[in-house]
Protein backbone atom coordinates (compact mmCIF):
# COMPACT_ATOMS: atom_id res chain seq x y z
CA UNK A 1 0.00 0.00 0.00
CA UNK A 2 1.07 3.48 -1.04
CA UNK A 3 0.37 5.74 1.86
CA UNK A 4 1.95 8.87 4.36
CA UNK A 5 4.20 9.66 0.96
CA UNK A 6 6.14 6.45 1.15
CA UNK A 7 5.01 2.37 0.10
CA UNK A 8 4.09 0.53 3.68
CA UNK A 9 4.78 -2.94 3.79
CA UNK A 10 3.46 -5.68 6.71
CA UNK A 11 5.20 -9.04 6.89
CA UNK A 12 2.89 -11.57 9.13
CA UNK A 13 4.99 -14.40 7.87
CA UNK A 14 2.24 -16.50 7.06
CA UNK A 15 -0.88 -15.35 10.11
CA UNK A 16 -2.20 -12.52 8.46
CA UNK A 17 -6.03 -12.76 7.02
CA UNK A 18 -7.87 -10.44 4.66
CA UNK A 19 -9.70 -9.17 7.81
CA UNK A 20 -6.28 -8.30 9.80
CA UNK A 21 -4.58 -6.42 6.39
CA UNK A 22 -8.03 -4.88 5.54
CA UNK A 23 -8.31 -3.52 9.25
CA UNK A 24 -4.15 -2.32 8.69
CA UNK A 25 -5.08 -1.09 5.35
CA UNK A 26 -7.94 1.49 6.55
CA UNK A 27 -6.13 2.40 9.75
CA UNK A 28 -3.37 4.04 7.41
CA UNK A 29 -5.61 5.49 5.00
CA UNK A 30 -7.31 7.29 8.33
CA UNK A 31 -4.22 8.54 9.42
CA UNK A 32 -3.45 9.85 6.38
CA UNK A 33 -6.29 11.68 5.73
CA UNK A 34 -6.13 12.81 8.77
CA UNK A 35 -2.47 14.13 9.50
CA UNK A 36 -1.35 14.89 5.75
CA UNK A 37 -0.13 18.34 4.90
CA UNK A 38 -0.46 17.55 1.10
CA UNK A 39 -4.08 16.41 1.48
CA UNK A 40 -6.31 19.82 1.45
CA UNK A 41 -9.32 18.06 3.43
CA UNK A 42 -6.87 16.77 6.78
CA UNK A 43 -7.06 18.55 9.63
CA UNK A 44 -3.71 19.34 9.75
CA UNK A 45 -4.23 21.27 6.20
CA UNK A 46 -7.56 22.78 8.22
CA UNK A 47 -5.11 24.27 11.16
CA UNK A 48 -2.86 25.68 8.82
CA UNK A 49 -5.37 27.61 7.37
CA UNK A 50 -7.24 29.00 10.67
CA UNK A 51 -2.97 30.14 11.32
CA UNK A 52 -3.98 32.88 13.08
CA UNK A 53 -7.16 32.80 12.66
CA UNK A 54 -9.01 31.08 15.46
CA UNK A 55 -8.93 27.37 16.95
CA UNK A 56 -9.52 24.41 14.98
CA UNK A 57 -11.47 21.03 16.28
CA UNK A 58 -9.52 18.14 15.88
CA UNK A 59 -9.57 14.70 16.58
CA UNK A 60 -8.28 12.37 19.83
CA UNK A 61 -5.47 11.08 17.04
CA UNK A 62 -4.81 14.55 15.95
CA UNK A 63 -4.21 15.93 19.64
CA UNK A 64 -1.91 13.28 20.34
CA UNK A 65 0.68 13.09 17.56
CA UNK A 66 0.70 17.42 18.17
CA UNK A 67 1.22 16.61 22.04
CA UNK A 68 3.79 14.15 21.56
CA UNK A 69 5.46 16.26 18.42
CA UNK A 70 5.54 19.22 20.64
CA UNK A 71 6.71 17.21 23.70
CA UNK A 72 10.08 16.32 22.10
CA UNK A 73 10.20 19.53 20.35
CA UNK A 74 10.70 20.92 23.95
CA UNK A 75 13.54 18.06 24.82
CA UNK A 76 15.46 18.61 21.71
CA UNK A 77 15.02 22.57 22.38
CA UNK A 78 13.57 22.83 19.05
CA UNK A 79 16.00 20.78 16.57
CA UNK A 80 12.89 18.78 16.52
CA UNK A 81 9.74 21.37 15.21
CA UNK A 82 6.67 20.61 14.08
CA UNK A 83 5.88 23.94 13.38
CA UNK A 84 8.27 23.48 10.19
CA UNK A 85 5.53 23.12 7.70
CA UNK A 86 6.37 27.07 6.27
CA UNK A 87 9.45 25.84 5.44
CA UNK A 88 9.08 22.75 4.17
CA UNK A 89 6.75 24.57 1.88
CA UNK A 90 9.35 26.92 0.77
CA UNK A 91 11.97 23.87 -0.34
CA UNK A 92 9.20 21.53 -1.87
CA UNK A 93 11.73 18.86 -1.73
CA UNK A 94 10.56 15.60 -3.55
CA UNK A 95 8.17 17.53 -5.34
CA UNK A 96 8.30 18.81 -8.78
CA UNK A 97 8.56 21.90 -6.96
CA UNK A 98 11.57 21.92 -5.40
CA UNK A 99 13.60 24.72 -5.49
CA UNK A 100 16.47 26.68 -2.96
CA UNK A 101 14.59 29.71 -1.41
CA UNK A 102 16.04 33.00 -1.28
CA UNK A 103 17.40 34.43 1.73
CA UNK A 104 14.69 37.04 2.11
CA UNK A 105 12.25 34.08 1.75
CA UNK A 106 14.05 32.44 4.79
CA UNK A 107 14.69 35.26 7.22
CA UNK A 108 10.49 35.66 6.57
CA UNK A 109 9.51 32.36 7.72
CA UNK A 110 11.88 31.80 10.52
CA UNK A 111 10.15 33.73 13.33
CA UNK A 112 7.00 31.40 12.11
CA UNK A 113 8.92 28.28 12.98
CA UNK A 114 7.93 27.80 16.49
CA UNK A 115 6.65 24.93 18.32
CA UNK A 116 5.63 27.42 21.14
CA UNK A 117 2.95 29.30 19.11
CA UNK A 118 0.93 25.96 18.26
CA UNK A 119 -1.55 26.02 21.30
CA UNK A 120 -3.45 22.92 22.55
CA UNK A 121 -6.53 23.02 24.42
CA UNK A 122 -7.08 19.75 25.23
CA UNK A 123 -10.35 20.23 27.41
CA UNK A 124 -11.97 22.15 24.27
CA UNK A 125 -10.10 19.34 21.30
CA UNK A 126 -8.74 22.43 19.62
CA UNK A 127 -5.42 23.55 18.10
CA UNK A 128 -4.41 27.04 17.23
CA UNK A 129 -1.37 28.25 15.53
CA UNK A 130 -0.82 31.85 17.05
CA UNK A 131 0.89 33.24 13.93
CA UNK A 132 -0.83 34.02 10.49
CA UNK A 133 1.04 32.61 7.99
CA UNK A 134 2.56 29.29 10.48
CA UNK A 135 2.25 25.86 9.39
CA UNK A 136 2.91 22.80 10.81
CA UNK A 137 4.40 19.89 9.14
CA UNK A 138 3.56 16.14 11.03
CA UNK A 139 5.82 14.61 8.32
CA UNK A 140 8.79 13.80 10.81
CA UNK A 141 6.65 11.97 13.21
CA UNK A 142 3.67 10.53 11.73
CA UNK A 143 4.91 7.42 10.22
CA UNK A 144 6.31 6.39 13.61
CA UNK A 145 2.35 6.64 15.03
CA UNK A 146 1.17 4.55 12.41
CA UNK A 147 3.38 2.50 13.01
CA UNK A 148 2.45 2.22 16.54
CA UNK A 149 -1.20 2.10 15.75
CA UNK A 150 -0.72 -0.56 13.16
CA UNK A 151 1.40 -2.41 16.29
CA UNK A 152 -1.79 -2.07 18.34
CA UNK A 153 -4.04 -3.64 15.80
CA UNK A 154 -1.73 -6.75 15.61
CA UNK A 155 -1.65 -7.01 19.46
CA UNK A 156 -5.46 -7.56 19.45
CA UNK A 157 -5.57 -10.02 17.07
CA UNK A 158 -2.69 -11.55 19.05
CA UNK A 159 -0.06 -11.75 16.10
CA UNK A 160 2.62 -13.75 17.26
CA UNK A 161 5.19 -11.64 15.03
CA UNK A 162 5.57 -9.35 12.55
CA UNK A 163 7.78 -6.84 10.56
CA UNK A 164 6.59 -3.57 9.52
CA UNK A 165 8.28 -1.33 7.20
CA UNK A 166 6.48 2.03 6.91
CA UNK A 167 9.48 3.45 3.97
CA UNK A 168 12.14 2.32 6.62
CA UNK A 169 10.17 2.96 9.91
CA UNK A 170 10.44 -0.24 11.03
CA UNK A 171 8.77 -2.34 13.95
CA UNK A 172 9.67 -5.41 14.74
CA UNK A 173 6.97 -7.12 16.58
CA UNK A 174 7.39 -10.22 19.37
CA UNK A 175 10.26 -12.99 18.46
CA UNK A 176 10.92 -14.54 15.21
CA UNK A 177 10.30 -18.24 15.46
CA UNK A 178 13.16 -19.76 15.86
CA UNK A 179 14.01 -17.28 18.90
CA UNK A 180 16.91 -15.26 16.92
CA UNK A 181 17.36 -11.77 17.68
CA UNK A 182 15.70 -9.71 14.64
CA UNK A 183 18.14 -8.23 12.10
CA UNK A 184 18.02 -4.98 10.96
CA UNK A 185 20.45 -3.45 8.32
CA UNK A 186 21.62 0.31 8.60
CA UNK A 187 22.36 1.45 5.30
CA UNK A 188 25.36 2.80 4.05
CA UNK A 189 24.95 6.96 3.50
CA UNK A 190 27.49 6.77 0.84
CA UNK A 191 25.81 3.71 -0.98
CA UNK A 192 22.03 3.54 0.16
CA UNK A 193 21.15 1.85 -2.57
CA UNK A 194 21.67 -1.34 -1.19
CA UNK A 195 25.25 -1.72 0.65
CA UNK A 196 24.90 -2.03 4.42
CA UNK A 197 27.10 -0.08 7.16
CA UNK A 198 25.54 -1.42 10.19
CA UNK A 199 23.78 -4.21 11.26
CA UNK A 200 22.03 -4.32 14.63
CA UNK A 201 20.58 -7.52 16.26
CA UNK A 202 17.33 -6.58 18.96
CA UNK A 203 14.45 -8.11 20.42
CA UNK A 204 10.81 -6.63 19.76
CA UNK A 205 11.81 -2.88 18.65
CA UNK A 206 11.15 -0.11 16.23
CA UNK A 207 14.15 1.24 13.91
CA UNK A 208 13.89 4.26 12.75
CA UNK A 209 16.81 6.23 10.25
CA UNK A 210 16.81 9.54 8.74
CA UNK A 211 19.45 10.11 6.80
CA UNK A 212 20.27 13.01 4.06
CA UNK A 213 20.52 10.31 1.24
CA UNK A 214 16.26 9.78 1.65
CA UNK A 215 15.32 12.93 -0.05
CA UNK A 216 17.45 15.49 -1.93
CA UNK A 217 17.91 17.62 -5.08
CA UNK A 218 21.29 19.12 -6.71
CA UNK A 219 21.39 22.60 -8.51
CA UNK A 220 24.24 24.73 -9.57
CA UNK A 221 26.63 21.48 -7.75
CA UNK A 222 25.13 21.86 -4.53
CA UNK A 223 22.80 18.99 -3.08
CA UNK A 224 20.11 20.04 -0.36
CA UNK A 225 18.46 17.01 1.74
CA UNK A 226 14.64 17.36 3.15
CA UNK A 227 16.14 17.35 6.64
CA UNK A 228 15.59 21.20 7.61
CA UNK A 229 17.48 22.54 10.86
CA UNK A 230 14.69 24.71 12.05
CA UNK A 231 17.17 27.27 13.25
CA UNK A 232 18.65 28.33 10.24
CA UNK A 233 15.91 27.32 7.48
CA UNK A 234 18.53 25.38 5.45
CA UNK A 235 19.31 21.37 5.63
CA UNK A 236 21.25 20.96 8.73
CA UNK A 237 24.81 20.50 8.68
CA UNK A 238 25.62 18.76 11.44
CA UNK A 239 28.25 16.19 10.06
CA UNK A 240 25.89 13.61 10.48
CA UNK A 241 25.11 11.56 7.36
CA UNK A 242 22.43 9.54 8.97
CA UNK A 243 21.00 8.77 12.40
CA UNK A 244 19.43 5.30 13.74
CA UNK A 245 17.38 5.50 16.52
CA UNK A 246 16.11 2.38 18.33
CA UNK A 247 13.22 2.30 20.67
CA UNK A 248 9.77 0.45 21.49
CA UNK A 249 8.06 3.34 20.87
CA UNK A 250 8.28 4.25 16.84
CA UNK A 251 6.77 7.95 16.99
CA UNK A 252 9.40 8.72 19.74
CA UNK A 253 11.70 6.89 17.26
CA UNK A 254 10.73 9.02 14.36
CA UNK A 255 10.99 12.53 16.30
CA UNK A 256 14.39 11.94 17.72
CA UNK A 257 16.14 10.44 14.31
CA UNK A 258 15.23 14.16 12.90
CA UNK A 259 16.50 15.78 16.42
CA UNK A 260 19.76 13.78 16.53
CA UNK A 261 20.54 14.00 13.05
CA UNK A 262 20.38 17.99 13.43
CA UNK A 263 21.66 18.59 16.92
CA UNK A 264 25.31 16.32 15.85
CA UNK A 265 26.74 13.41 17.48
CA UNK A 266 27.35 15.07 20.85
CA UNK A 267 24.21 16.96 21.49
CA UNK A 268 22.18 13.98 19.69
CA UNK A 269 23.57 11.03 21.72
CA UNK A 270 23.28 13.28 24.98
CA UNK A 271 19.76 13.91 24.32
CA UNK A 272 19.17 10.23 24.14
CA UNK A 273 20.60 9.50 27.09
CA UNK A 274 18.79 11.86 29.19
CA UNK A 275 15.73 9.74 28.83
CA UNK A 276 12.40 10.25 28.34
CA UNK A 277 10.12 9.73 31.57
CA UNK A 278 7.11 11.95 30.62
CA UNK A 279 6.46 9.92 27.56
CA UNK A 280 7.42 6.70 29.22
CA UNK A 281 10.11 5.66 26.93
CA UNK A 282 14.20 5.14 26.43
CA UNK A 283 15.67 5.72 23.32
CA UNK A 284 19.08 4.28 22.19
CA UNK A 285 20.59 5.34 18.89
CA UNK A 286 23.80 5.30 16.66
CA UNK A 287 24.92 7.92 14.10
CA UNK A 288 27.18 7.94 11.22
CA UNK A 289 29.22 10.86 10.35
CA UNK A 290 30.90 12.17 7.40
CA UNK A 291 34.31 10.90 8.82
CA UNK A 292 33.12 7.57 8.30
CA UNK A 293 32.82 6.68 11.97
CA UNK A 294 29.71 5.42 13.79
CA UNK A 295 29.08 6.30 17.25
CA UNK A 296 26.38 4.49 19.49
CA UNK A 297 24.55 5.00 22.56
CA UNK A 298 26.09 2.65 25.23
CA UNK A 299 23.25 0.13 25.72
CA UNK A 300 23.22 -0.24 22.18
CA UNK A 301 26.82 -1.10 21.68
CA UNK A 302 26.63 -4.92 22.01
CA UNK A 303 23.82 -5.11 19.37
CA UNK A 304 26.21 -2.76 16.76
CA UNK A 305 28.28 -4.77 14.06
CA UNK A 306 30.25 -2.67 11.68
CA UNK A 307 29.98 -4.04 7.91
CA UNK A 308 30.88 -1.02 5.82
CA UNK A 309 34.75 -1.50 5.27
CA UNK A 310 35.34 2.08 5.40
CA UNK A 311 33.57 2.58 8.95
CA UNK A 312 35.70 3.10 12.26
CA UNK A 313 33.72 2.66 15.51
CA UNK A 314 34.10 5.36 17.66
CA UNK A 315 32.77 4.89 21.75
CA UNK A 316 30.38 8.11 22.50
Amino acid sequence: MFALGTVCRVNLYGEGTEEIYGELTDRLSAIEDALSVRIYTSEVSLINRNAGAGPVAVSADVMYVIKMAKYFAEKSNGAFDPAIGVLTSLWNIGSDEERVPTAEEIAAALPLVDWRKIALDEDAGTVFLEEPGMKIDLGGIAKGFAADELVKILRRHGAPRAVIDLGGNIYMLGKKKDGSPWRVGVKDPAQPQGDVAVTLELGENSVVTSGMYERFFEEEGERYHHILDPKTGFPASSGVLSATIVCRSSLAADALSTAVFILGRDAGLALLEGGFPEAGVQAEGLVIESGFTVTATEALESALTVQGKNYTRVSS
